[in-house]
């Protein structure tokens, strides 16, 4: 998880094109932060590893539970409108949202399952207490895939071929080519396929941060996306990790660390 809040953390002063474009930057600055995005993602692992085992319906309520609860602990995020009325409601419903939040909160998904099929079924619940729109649940399931097979050995071609097959994305152009063009837009359908092809021209880790970082728009958004699925591929450094902490409050971390250490426990009764 650390490469999406590494991603969220980088991107955050960004956002809405506020870059130059260009993937020389500083890294770690008094401007940067977690968002929404780390929020987010922080409550979805809460709510997996809770209920790890446990049938639909107690994972959608924790889901619900855990994301209202982050979501009053840190009002102040920087959430869209409509998932503030949603934190705020008594009887939260999916409002049919196609938003990219469900992509980018999706990253402790990719890790908690031992079948690309149960990372897809729980992407989807994930994404459907709110986003319950086709290209919403597609942007979830689609990034945590990517996670699964790159934590998995598969090659770059190999995650390139299975998103294009499974989701009709097009991964066709290349991040020179998206860049001049490309602006803040808050879907999945105009998020997601920039985050993979950032990932897919990354060299490393941070080659892939600076990358996401370079193309502009919804910038934490797409570098929490990008970065979730390069940690995964590449890992994350432990000084990286370190300075991502940094950032993060100690209950913030705590959470990550059970996703970590419940993975361990997976890998190790395989």
């Amino acid at each position: 998880m650390y490469g999406a809040l590494l991603g969220d953390i980088i991107g955050s002063p960004y956002e809405f094109d506020r870059g130059n474009k260009s993937k020389n930057f500083e890294m770690f600055n008094d401007k940067v932060g977690f968002t929404d995005d780390s929020v987010m993602s922080v409550a979805v692992a809460e709510a997996l590893v809770d209920t790890l085992g446990e049938n639909d319906d107690v994972v959608r309520n924790a889901l619900v539970s855990s994301m209202q609860k982050w979501g009053h602990k840190y009002p102040n995020a920087g959430y869209g409108n409509r998932f503030i009325g949603w934190l705020m409601a008594n009887d939260p419903k999916p409002y049919g949202s196609f938003g990219n939040g469900s992509a980018m909160r999706v990253s402790a998904v990719g890790w908690l399952y031992d079948s690309l099929e149960d990372t897809r079924k729980y992407a989807r619940l994930s994404a459907e207490v709110t986003h319950n729109h086709p290209e919403g649940i597609k942007g979830a399931e689609a990034t945590a895939a990517a996670i699964y097979l790159g934590r998995n050995g598969s090659t770059k071609d190999d995650i390139r071929e299975y998103l294009i097959n499974e989701f009709g994305y097009d991964l066709s152009r290349s991040c020179d080519e998206i860049r001049p063009t490309y602006h803040h837009v808050e879907s999945c359908q105009e998020t997601v396929p920039e985050a993979i092809t950032a990932f897919l021209e990354g060299e490393d880790f941070e080659d892939v941060i600076r990358t996401a970082v370079s193309l502009g728009g919804d910038c934490d958004t797409l570098t929490c996306i990008a970065g979730s699925i390069a940690e995964a591929y590449y890992g994350v450094s432990e000084e990286m990790k370190a300075k991502c902490k940094s950032y993060l409050d100690e209950e913030m971390i705590e959470v990550v660390e059970r996703v970590r250490g419940k993975v361990s426990d997976l890998l190790d009764s395989i």
